[in-house]
């Protein structure tokens, strides 16, 4: 499993949300989008109609009946009703979760030592890749 941990500074999350779910959807994978934060989750479902000018990116809140169907789901939980193999933590709290080939952890100022022991608690463990991102100007840049 690749857990990528992007440490926002410039960007808001809804808009780092809508630039990985452009490129995870571009490779024919779903996506499931977790957050606690009912607002939180509207604004990344605004962010992703607004993602590019040709395209938008369809989503849906988990709990409807179509949930299998949905390329993005966005939930409070680590279910992926849509078969997801990609899952990103916009609300920068880390969750165990298994049958995800990839995970995205974003955090900021106010969730950055949560994921400073995450990533320790993460070191050594087998099956598993770190990286660490952080946006230098308006690119995003892997630093380790």
């Amino acid at each position: 499993m690749i857990i990528d941990f992007w440490q926002l500074s410039r960007d808001p999350a809804d808009k780092v949300c809508a630039l990985i779910a452009q490129r995870v959807l571009g490779s024919g994978e779903r996506l499931l989008i977790v957050s606690k934060d009912a607002d939180q989750r509207q604004a990344i479902a605004k962010a992703m109609w607004k993602a590019e000018p040709a395209s938008f990116l369809a989503n849906a809140e988990a709990g409807g009946i179509s949930d299998d169907r949905q390329p993005i789901l966005l939930s409070e939980t680590t279910q992926a009703a849509n078969s997801a193999s990609h899952v990103i933590y916009a609300d920068g709290e880390y969750r165990e979760a298994d049958g995800f080939a990839r995970t995205f952890l974003l955090f900021n100022d106010t969730t950055v030592e949560a994921a400073r022991a995450t990533w320790r608690a993460l070191d050594g463990k087998d099956g598993l890749e770190r990286s660490f991102f952080r946006q230098d100007g308006g690119k995003w840049i892997k630093v380790a």
